[in-house]
Parts: structure tokens; sequence; C-alpha cells
């Protein structure tokens, strides 16, 4: 499916809270809101760094799984440029399914950054490289004797930590992370997306003067966001 790029170039001014308010008004389950992630590089909680591209998405399996699918080639060395990738490890595992000579390969390929569903490890490398990355957790241990790769650019599923409902990942879908979190936006719903957080963010800029002024806020939300 294409995708008018000047509505991708507006998408990506906005934040991840603008963009998830936009969504549950279109319908989209809980926002897009991919709830358990946190930023671990460039740094933790940066409050000037934003990820966002398309997704590559790569759905791992336990190590010990013979019948899944291999790939043709290492994961790392499929990444199209200017993506996120999107890494899909299994649940239950301590282990970590991404490092630091990864992500050295994925900034030399372009990627826009890294989103892990699961744990990776080399805090220190990442930063020093200051790719993007968002994880669930971190580990010590590596992937090799506890998970694999198995399918590239195929849907994959996110489970919310609190709720227990998923979030699908399709490739190409947007992926927008910042200090607040992670949304993913539909393909289909880019350019009414960005019409919604334009439309809420002319609002609320209006809203701010106003309480700046000193107005109250319950009868200035009341008149502005009817």
């Amino acid at each position: 499916m294409s995708v008018n790029l000047n509505a991708v170039k507006a998408l990506k001014k906005f934040a991840s809270c603008d963009i998830g308010d936009a969504l549950v008004r279109l319908g989209v389950p809980h926002g897009g809101y991919l709830s358990g992630l946190r930023m671990f590089s460039p740094g933790f909680m940066c409050t000037n760094s934003k990820l966002f591209g398309p997704a590559y998405t790569v759905r791992m399996v336990p190590a010990a799984d013979k019948k899944s699918p291999f790939p043709t080639k290492h994961f790392a060395d499929a990444i199209p440029k200017d993506s996120v990738v999107f890494v899909s490890q299994g649940k239950g595992l301590i282990s970590a399914c991404w490092g630091g000579l990864m992500s050295t390969r994925a900034k030399k390929l372009g990627a826009a950054g890294v989103i892990i569903d699961g744990r990776f490890r080399d805090v220190a490398e990442h930063q020093e490289l200051g790719i993007g990355l968002f994880a669930r957790g971190v580990s010590i241990l590596g992937s090799n004797t506890f998970t694999r790769s198995s399918e590239l650019n195929v849907p994959v599923r996110y489970t919310n930590t609190e709720i227990g409902e998923e979030v699908v990942i399709n490739p190409g879908d947007y992926l927008v992370g910042d200090a607040d979190g992670v949304v993913a936006v539909p393909l289909d719903k880019v350019e009414r997306c960005v019409d919604l957080c334009q439309k809420r963010y002319d609002i609320d800029e209006m809203t701010r003067k106003c309480l700046e002024n000193g107005d109250e806020m319950g009868p200035t939300i009341k008149k502005l966001r009817k």
C-alpha cells in the first residue's frame, strides 16, 4: 500500500501522545500504544530524541524450534534504509535477542532505530552509537542458545503488558517513539491521523495561551474542545 509522503513528513513532527489520541478517535485499539517499552538509547528517557520510520519486522522463535522457517540471510543484513527494526521475541525468555554489534550493522545500513519486544544487551555500546532503541528490558545473556530469527517482514503481535490485549504491527506501519512511549500507526491511517493531530495541536496551543493569560481550565476546555 502506498502512502502520501507529505503526510508522512507531517506525521513526524507530532509527539507520540498526539498520535495516540488521534488514533483512538480513528478507532485503533488503545491508540496503537505499545505499553511496557522504555527508551534506553541514545539515553534513558532522552527528551530530545525521537524514533520515526516504517516498520521492518523480525519474528524470533526459540532456538530449539527447527520447524519454523529459517530466513535466507541474517536479519541484520536485510534492514531497509530509514526503517525502524521491530524485533518480536518469544515470551518467557530472560535472554537478549539484540546486541551492540547488531546495532552497529543497523546504523551502517541507515536504520532509523530499533524496538525490541523483549530484551537486549550492551547498553553502553548502543548509547555510544547514538542509535534510538526501545525495549521491554535488558539482559546479560546473548541470543545464541536461546532464540533465533525465523520470519522477516511479516505481521507480528505486541501484547500490551497491563491489559493483555494485542496490537498488530504490519511491515510498513509507522512507528513513533519518544520519551513518553511508542505508538504504531497503521499505514492506512496516516493521512487521517495527521489531520486530527493538527487540529488538536491548534486547539492545544489556543488552550495554552488562555491558561498562560490566567483563564480557568474548566471553561477554557469547554469552549475550545467542543
